[in-house]
């Protein structure tokens, strides 16, 4: 079933995010916050050389996208982050304590994402996952095409 979430923003959201690393047995660093604020600033889905360059620029020196990818890793294994597969990029997840799986339309024309939260849909992925013998840890659903607000442009 579809559902909506408060969505904390700002210093609300960097508190939910430390929080919810902590009790993921995590430490929330300088860089680990850092990242998570450049990736949260972005209105799009962000690569690692994305967030990089965002932190390189904030911080006054080059930070490696092979450590940010390290901490998007953290991030995504602590429902932090989620990742949009096709693009190989990153979204910050603004309910990290809620654990569900996503599905993502993918504007091919703007590039910018919904983030839909549907538990009847996946439910049934899953399942048929599991008639297939596999046993799915977290179903991966993206859905490509044109936003309405690209429609509208066109």
């Amino acid at each position: 079933m579809a559902h909506t979430h408060h969505e904390p923003q700002g210093e609300e959201l960097a508190d939910v995010a430390r929080a919810t690393l902590e009790r993921a047995g995590e430490q929330w660093t300088q860089m680990r916050a850092a990242v998570f604020g450049a990736l949260a600033g972005f209105d799009k889905p962000a690569s690692a050389y994305d967030l990089a360059e965002a932190v390189s620029a904030d911080q006054g020196r080059r930070v490696a996208a092979n450590s940010v990818y390290r901490i998007l890793d953290v991030f995504v294994a602590a429902n932090l982050a989620r990742k949009v597969e096709s693009a190989n990029a990153y979204v910050a997840n603004a309910h990290p304590d809620c654990v569900h799986d996503c599905i993502f339309l993918v504007c091919d024309s703007c590039g910018q994402i919904v983030h839909l939260d549907d538990d009847s849909l996946t439910r049934g992925v899953r399942s048929a996952a599991q008639d297939a013998g596999f046993t799915p840890v977290r179903p991966v659903i993206e859905v490509r095409g044109t936003c309405a607000a690209c429609r509208r442009a066109a």
